[in-house]
């Protein structure tokens, strides 16, 4: 009878020489060599996993070559890569779209600085009607608009009111404030852009605000469930905020060929999702979310944790596109990314990595000039007054002139 060997692979050792049960030395399973190699080996994998990840990771990862991305594209008709990366896209939302009518009505006015502010209710989806937020500039319109894209934080009791500072509600106003001081240097990214002579628009992702309802760890199984129920929770999410754009689009008050999304955190990562989604979005502007696949997937990353990340992941969507190649799904869009250099959630490789593929795609539409991108030195995750008066001016540059203008 043959004996067969016991290979353990703690993680903190997953480099060092291994020994077999019998005392002879066998090749570790996180080399880069696959151990089915040699299929007379004694040897099998224990554990299989360490911490959250496979002890083959390396190797699903190497697996990933992203065959639908611009640059592995069988057409050189840019055009019909968009619309077979998007359908892509779409099939795997697990969200069919949705022509529901908005059906919107004004709940409540209030006279601003510079600006009217509003409550609405509209169908975001035929599953649910909700309240938002928005603010219209004094002045003749058409103006132009930004559907602003709150961020995740663990912070669920405020949505919107993270990005419209909240007129209507002392309680979320004492909330929103806190939350202002800590990432936005005070300030309320959709007032300033609302005295700035921009229409903006706010509404709460299913979790947060008027939505909320659900604890950090309660996130998975609200993802599961979804998932059992043959839709997808970052799907509906995409969905809906396509559908936010869709609203902005039919408002008189906006210019509907001059719309921009922007976000910070997870917003970032709705606003270039919306682009690449949504023809009503004509620029964007995304805040320390931005990284490749593999950059991001490394121990220790806070996606690895699960929670939070389920309201980013679509399932299957990394055999066929990686994530820059999503957002460049939005090219030749005008689009401004900016990441704090000393940002804990992705890495410095992660980040000039999805420049880089970006870069390629604008430059190959001769439209470089269109994506600008920056990590700002000495800057973690936030969107300071600095980031915030940069993203203004750009905003200015390419949105605020009429359609037409000259790039």
């Amino acid at each position: 009878m043959e004996r067969r060997a016991f290979v353990s692979l703690p993680a903190a050792i997953a480099s060092a020489p291994l020994i077999s049960a019998f005392g002879e030395p066998v090749q570790a399973l996180a080399a880069p060599a696959s151990p089915l190699a040699a299929p007379d080996s004694l040897t099998f994998e224990s554990p299989s996993v360490v911490g959250t990840l496979p002890v083959f990771y390396e190797r699903l990862k190497d697996d990933l070559t992203f065959p639908l991305a611009w640059r592995n594209a069988r057409t050189h008709n840019f055009r019909h890569w968009q619309r077979t990366a998007r359908a892509k896209v779409e099939e795997l939302l697990w969200q069919p779209a949705d022509a529901t009518p908005y059906n919107r009505r004004t709940l409540e006015e209030k006279r601003g600085d510079g600006y009217l502010q509003r409550t609405i209710v509209f169908n975001v989806t035929k599953y649910s009607r909700v309240r938002a937020s928005m603010l219209i500039p004094d002045g003749n319109g058409p103006f132009p608009g930004v559907l602003l894209l709150h961020d995740h934080g663990a912070k669920f009791d405020i949505g919107k009111e993270k990005m419209i500072r909240p007129w209507y509600d002392p309680a979320r106003l004492a909330s929103a404030e806190a939350w202002s001081e800590r990432y936005f240097s005070g300030r309320f990214v959709g007032n300033e852009l609302a005295r700035r002579g921009y229409v903006v628009l706010a509404v709460d992702a299913i979790g947060w605000g008027d939505r909320s309802g659900m604890a950090y760890e309660d996130q998975q199984a609200l993802a599961s469930n979804f998932y059992n129920l043959g839709s997808s929770l970052s799907g509906l999410m995409a969905r809906e905020d396509v559908r936010a754009a869709g609203l902005l689009a039919t408002m008189p008050e906006v210019d509907r060929h001059r719309i921009a999304a922007v976000g910070f955190s997870m917003g970032a990562y709705r606003a270039w999702q919306v682009a690449a989604l949504s023809d009503h979005i004509s620029a964007t502007v995304a805040a320390c979310w931005m990284t490749t696949l593999k950059g991001m997937m490394v121990p220790g990353n806070n996606t690895l944790r699960g929670q939070s990340s389920f309201y980013m992941l679509h399932p299957g969507l990394y055999r066929y596109l990686d994530i820059p190649d999503v957002a460049s799904i939005g090219a030749p869009k005008p689009m401004y990314f900016l990441d704090g250099e000393q940002d804990p959630l992705f890495t410095a490789v992660g980040v000039a990595g999805a420049y880089d593929k970006m870069k390629a795609v604008w430059r190959s539409q001769r439209a470089q000039h269109r994506l600008r991108t920056e990590v700002w030195p000495g800057l973690a995750h936030v969107f300071v007054k600095e980031m915030q008066d940069a993203t203004f001016a750009w905003l200015d540059s390419w949105i605020a002139r009429r359609r037409g203008a000259p790039d």
